[in-house]
């Protein structure tokens, strides 16, 4: 999967940000350009992954469904 990230240096914050744009602008930062990237990287993964069943459970009556966009 190829995402595309715009890396910025933030001059009052010292710092560098990584921005995603095509996901949300899930964004992230760094000291350096590597380690905003790999902040990125993980914020991303964290985004993506799937939301773990039992947080889904509940007392109540409900149905689970898929929904294909």
């Amino acid at each position: 999967m190829i995402i595309r990230a715009i890396i910025e240096w933030d001059e009052l914050a010292q710092a560098y940000s990584a921005t995603c744009p095509e996901l949300n602008f899930v964004s992230s930062c760094g000291d350096s350009k590597q380690e905003a990237i790999s902040n990125l990287e993980d914020a991303i993964k964290l985004m993506l992954e799937p939301i773990p069943d039992n947080l889904y459970s509940s007392n109540f009556n409900s149905e689970q469904i898929e929904l294909v966009l």
